[in-house]
């Protein structure tokens, strides 16, 4: 144990949480993250939806479905975008912090205060994503695709930004790379004080934030990434989708072994583990469903433009 402590890492004390402050106003890197995340995830779908190679299918088709154009798949940043803030902070009181509608209502409308739960964000952005197809008359699985193509560019950012706000880290270990954070976990409070208040010592611990920014972002990128270009697997409205739910959901469940609590725990499991656990159900639901259809054919909407005026 006292080797591991001396091999531990400091928590870089360069690193800071915001990229810069003038006067009253603070540019946080959390924020950030958000907006080059979602706007990244935009652009990236963009790009897919013209090209042509990966939406036309090997094997018969079933019926043609459109491909979301430009326009389309930024009015679904934009509502994506709401869905994260709204969701993210009303999942966060619901499933983290119940009390607080009770306790103080007000906070609920506090978001620059921090406090966003990812299964609400999900759930914000599933519900933006029906509302697009709705307003467009796309299908459901393939707005669907469409968001969660790019998604994992987002979850890594914020991950990393996780960890440069010190939260959300892992358990103690012995590891040679664990990281002593300088933060305090408001729900477990396990760092020791001297007899002034001031925090003298705290254990090694696993950088959860990375090992999930590794897992949510880099890897479950390239697996998106290798099912829509090499399987095609856009070509099946809900692969991608149902890909996205179910891997997040494995990802995030086998990380929270390590991970520090940061509320009660539902019997053996974190509330983390319990959030995940529908998402790998229906994840797979998904897969399996989306996989044992027959493929679409594209349809591009300025086909059918020019269809109209013959």
């Amino acid at each position: 144990m006292i080797l591991s402590i001396i091999n531990a890492i400091d928590f870089p004390s360069w690193l800071r949480d915001d990229v810069f402050t003038i006067g009253w106003f603070s540019l946080k890197w959390y924020g950030l993250a958000y907006v080059v995340g979602l706007f990244g995830a935009y652009l990236y779908a963009v790009k897919l939806s013209q090209r042509r190679d990966i939406w036309v299918p090997d094997t018969p088709t079933r019926l043609p479905e459109i491909i979301p154009n430009e326009p389309m798949l930024s009015d679904l940043m934009f509502y994506a975008l709401i869905g994260i803030i709204v969701g993210g902070r009303l999942g966060y009181i619901i499933l983290y912090s119940p009390e607080t509608f009770v306790e103080d209502p007000i906070q609920v409308l506090k978001v620059w205060k921090g406090g966003m739960s990812f299964h609400g964000g999900f759930s914000g952005v599933v519900f933006a994503g029906l509302y697009a197809s709705w307003r467009h008359k796309v299908d459901k699985f393939r707005i669907g695709d469409m968001a969660a193509v790019g998604a994992p560019i987002g979850l890594g950012l914020v991950r990393l930004t996780n960890f440069m706000n010190q939260e959300l880290y892992g358990n103690f270990t012995d590891m040679p790379w664990g990281v002593r954070f300088n933060a305090v976990n408001e729900y477990t409070r396990e760092k020791l004080y001297d007899s002034a208040g001031e925090a003298i010592f705290q254990m090694p611990r696993h950088p959860s934030q990375l090992y999930e920014a590794f897992l949510e972002g880099l890897v479950l990128f390239v697996i998106l990434r290798v099912l829509t270009v090499k399987f095609k697997a856009l070509t099946k409205p809900g692969i991608i989708f149902g890909s996205l739910t179910f891997f997040y959901g494995l990802f995030r469940f086998a990380v929270e072994f390590v991970r520090e609590p940061d509320a009660e725990m539902f019997g053996p499991l974190t509330r983390g583990m319990a959030y995940s656990l529908p998402m790998i159900f229906v994840g797979a639901l998904i897969i399996f469903w989306a996989y044992r259809r027959a493929p679409v054919s594209p349809k591009r909407l300025p086909d059918l433009v020019k269809s109209a005026k013959k």
